[in-house]
């Protein structure tokens, strides 16, 4: 006889939402947190998220074995939903396209996290028109070993930049390693001109930080802040207001004002201080959607950019070939012009995993094997990269020994831990083109 699982039934603005496995430990190594605690903190800040999140299509991202199980990505929304949830339907670059989940109340927020939805991703665009979205996302992104103080003051020069262009930021903090600056737009450019006005904004910070950021996309390339562009292209979503982010202490991605930046840590944001803070000061970005800006400057600065020189910036390797955009292909394996042999970056695999935390034991297992070669490394030959698969990500990392003299470079082993959930089908998909 199969057990009858147990589930609390929450009434919410006269609609019943059924949390199912109330007490199934979500975060279980640091903080100690249930299912419903989740959706009880998510509905203590219900204002906040939905605001993040409201009249938007939403990404599904899904972590049902909880924040230390592996996440997938579902675009599609479930079969068996709520005759109330609404949902629209999204193209995407591929060509393809997917029926997503738009959220309108506590209800739908308290629902979705019932799925496993520890963080919210939705998409830049309003349900009543899916092709102009209606906000700029800054991502700020330190490469590792780049410290918090960097962060903020790249995030400083951000908020300079947006008022010297009459534009408006909204900081946050990630509630990972980096910080997030939104910026309401009037929703009348395409995703492609947002995104262009994106790379100018970024290669205009960098010109302002040469030592601080970075616009560029090959991680060899990058130093300091990385300014991700990229997560204004279509299809591309960022954590929300309040989202709770997978870490073991459950930390939040957290409005602020900007007089709090200079001074903030990210650790003091969790889902058990946040809803304090939110009772006693309210939402910092409440006062978002009053004065939607202009990209017309920015732009203006994309077409001077332009014009001396520098072209498109790399797009996402899944994403077609665009016009003006340059080779898709990392520097160091580009072929000059002059037909110069290709000159490789001396790098090698030390760890593949669905679990970054795995991923980086492998990287310290690896610096303990081989201490004389890690002390010579510099703070940005140590890549780690997040992958995309199918339907959730996984972390690769990778070493660059370009600064190991090359009679004492360790050659190519086998990766501690070496788990590549993307290897099977691909080598599938090389037998079937073989065929």
């Amino acid at each position: 006889m199969v057990k009858e699982t147990a589930s609390k039934v929450l009434s919410l603005e006269g609609r019943e939402v059924h949390i199912t496995n109330p007490d199934k430990l979500y975060f279980s190594s640091q903080a100690r947190v249930t299912k419903l605690d989740l959706v009880n903190y998510y509905l203590s800040v219900a204002p906040g998220a939905l605001a993040g999140i409201q009249d938007r299509p939403i990404v599904l991202k899904r972590f049902v074995n909880g924040a230390e199980g592996e996440a997938f990505y579902q675009k599609r929304a479930p079969d068996k939903r709520p005759p109330w949830l609404r949902t629209v339907t999204l193209s995407f670059p591929s060509g393809r396209i997917a029926e997503e989940v738009v959220v309108d109340d506590a209800a739908g927020l308290a629902w979705i996290v019932n799925l496993g939805c520890i963080e919210l991703h939705p998409h830049p665009v309003r349900s009543g028109d899916l092709d102009h979205p209606d906000e700029l996302r800054i991502d700020l992104d330190p490469i590792p070993g780049v410290g918090w103080d960097d962060v903020r003051r790249v995030a400083l020069e951000v908020q300079a930049l947006l008022e010297e262009l009459g534009l408006r930021g909204w900081p946050k903090t990630s509630g990972s390693r980096g910080m997030h600056v939104n910026v309401r737009i009037e929703p009348r450019w395409t995703f492609t001109e947002v995104r262009r006005a994106a790379v100018a904004l970024s290669r205009a910070v960098e010109r302002r930080a040469p030592t601080l950021a970075s616009s560029k996309w090959w991680k060899e390339e990058r130093h300091g802040v990385f300014l991700d562009y990229n997560q204004n292209a279509k299809d591309r979503t960022t954590c929300s207001a309040y989202s709770v982010r997978p870490l073991p202490d459950a930390r939040v991605s957290t409005p602020l004002s900007w007089s709090e930046v200079p001074d903030c840590v990210p650790a003091d944001f969790t889902m058990f201080t946040v809803p304090p803070r939110f009772a006693k000061m309210g939402d910092p970005h409440s006062n978002m959607n009053e004065a939607p800006g202009s990209l017309q400057k920015l732009l203006e600065l994309a077409a001077k950019d332009e014009a001396a020189g520098l072209g498109d910036a790399p797009w996402p390797p899944h994403f077609r070939k665009m016009e003006r955009e340059a080779p898709r292909v990392m520097p160091s394996r580009a072929k000059s012009a002059t037909k110069k042999p290709r000159i490789k970056m001396p790098l090698i695999v030390v760890a593949n995993s669905p679990d970054k935390a795995a991923a980086l034991a492998g990287l310290e297992r690896w610096k303990k094997k081989h201490a004389q070669i890690a002390s010579l490394l510099a703070v940005d030959d140590v890549l780690v990269d997040s992958m995309r698969g199918r339907s959730s990500t996984w972390t690769r990392i990778r070493v660059n020994l370009r600064h190991v003299p090359e009679a004492q470079r360790p050659q190519q082993e086998t990766p501690d831990p070496d788990d590549d959930p993307t290897r099977e089908w691909r080598e599938r998909w090389k037998k079937k083109a073989k065929q």
